[in-house]
């Protein structure tokens, strides 16, 4: 037996992890993160290639609409894709799904990659709602591919590497668009085009990998198969205990009709873990993560710091959001979802007041003004210990294999919701102030 420790972990658990999570949700992460640090760059482009269309200055306005599109339609292509989960989980596998779905990675790097070139904006629009059709189905398949192949003592554990690569890829996309990298006028279609590495990574080695035992047994009932892929994936042929869980488990499913959306509304049995998936889910979009991430620099230019100064610190946030998910994956098992679940939210409750009162006196005392910068660390610090990471793999082990698929649409759809929201509610912001700045200068 070639285990190299008693809790089941072996080198080809780890091999099937890889493939599955470097190809799905650096996709995510990487293409949330990917259009903050160029968006001058690209503002400044649609602004030239609408004026050689008509031949007449643009307004910052239009420029500002347009580009609010380009980024929140990601959310769009993100709630669409995760209503499909369910559907394509169920017939093409957790592991076929994951590799059709690279059909569309390759034609948003085509669309994103030759925008600039053809000087057409809307084939960035569109290829931002294909990657984010990608990002809704690998935030269902992938979690639900992780928590399949997983050993029980292991779950948590393993479907936190998918919030963990997620953190790992907006890191890597914020340094790679910074202007020293290849974020310049010339170079900023790279950005998008490094879309498809991981997705070409993912098309090699995951169908080195099997399918998901459970769904090969209980969706499918080719029980030979299943052993095989769970002697694959254990890496041992003392496989028989846990065949023989899957086995009850799938004469159990035999008894039970195929679950609905409608049956999971109207069964309290299921509601329940439905009501607790989807709360979840809002928690983490409306927690204010998103805003701290992604507007950290002006966070730290409100509270004094210079532009590199909150630069640099921005960097950090997003160092120690790694640093602390991959401390939540050692966590998870030992202190339990709900612990840090509450310890996450009540935390960053507090942590905000905390930051909403330094940055009122941050123009008057630098004290003040460093403090805020502790209160966006320790804010970060306390989403990554399980709000984070968490609400992704939840949802697989609050359902039986039946149910699971359908479930995990409506709460990815409803994630993917949350997030377009805080984008909607951006869009005529952002519009109304350029607005009124250009009625100041008439």
């Amino acid at each position: 037996m070639r285990q190299f420790t008693k809790t089941g972990l072996n080198i080809r658990l780890i091999f099937a992890i890889t493939a599955a999570v470097l190809g799905s949700s650096f996709q995510h992460g990487y293409n949330t993160g990917v259009v903050n640090a160029p968006q001058e760059l690209i503002e400044n482009w649609i602004s030239e290639v609408k004026m050689n269309r008509t031949g007449m200055p643009t307004s910052q306005s239009e420029v500002t609409v347009i580009w609010s599109i380009t980024v929140s339609i990601f959310c769009v292509g993100g709630m669409i894709g995760g209503s499909l989960v369910g559907t394509i989980a169920n017939r093409f596998g957790r592991k076929g799904g994951l590799l059709l779905n690279n059909i569309l990675v390759l034609l948003t790097v085509l669309l994103e990659g030759f925008a600039r070139m053809a000087k057409c904006y809307e084939m960035l629009i569109i290829g931002r709602l294909l990657i984010g059709i990608n990002s809704g189905l690998n935030a269902g398949l992938s979690p639900m591919y992780l928590s399949e192949i997983s050993p029980v003592n292991l779950r948590g554990a393993v479907g936190t590497v998918y919030q963990l690569v997620i953190t790992i890829s907006i890191l890597i996309a914020q340094i790679l668009g910074l202007e020293k990298v290849i974020g310049t006028e010339d170079q900023w279609p790279l950005l998008f085009c490094l879309t498809g590495v991981p997705a070409l990574f993912q098309v090699i080695t995951l169908p080195l990998c099997p399918e998901t035992p459970k769904y090969l047994l209980i969706n499918k009932g080719k029980d030979m198969q299943a052993q095989r892929a769970l002697t694959w994936l254990r890496d041992t042929i003392e496989v028989h205990d846990e065949m023989e869980e899957m086995r009850s488990e799938h004469e159990s499913m035999k008894l039970i009709s195929k679950v609905t959306l409608k049956e999971l509304l109207v069964n309290s049995s299921l509601r329940i873990p439905l009501i607790i998936a989807v709360m979840v889910m809002l928690a983490q979009q409306f927690s204010g993560i998103n805003a701290v991430m992604f507007y950290s620099t002006k966070i730290f230019r409100t509270a004094q710091l210079s532009q590199s100064a909150a630069q640099n610190a921005t960097m950090g946030v997003g160092a120690m959001n790694v640093l602390m998910t991959l401390v939540s994956l050692i966590l998870v098992e030992r202190a339990g979802r709900k612990t840090l679940l509450l310890v996450g939210f009540s935390g960053m409750c507090i942590d905000t007041i905390l930051l909403t009162i330094s940055l009122a006196f941050s123009d008057t005392s630098d004290v003040a003004a460093y403090f805020s910068v502790i209160c966006v660390i320790l804010f970060v610090v306390l989403f990554a210990t399980g709000p984070g990471s968490i609400p992704w793999f939840l949802v697989s082990e609050l359902f039986n294999q039946s149910a699971r698929p359908v479930a995990t649409s409506v709460a990815i759809a409803v994630n993917w919701t949350a997030n377009f929201v805080r984008y909607k509610d951006s869009l005529p912001v952002s519009f109304l102030r350029k607005y009124q700045k250009l009625k100041i200068k008439q």
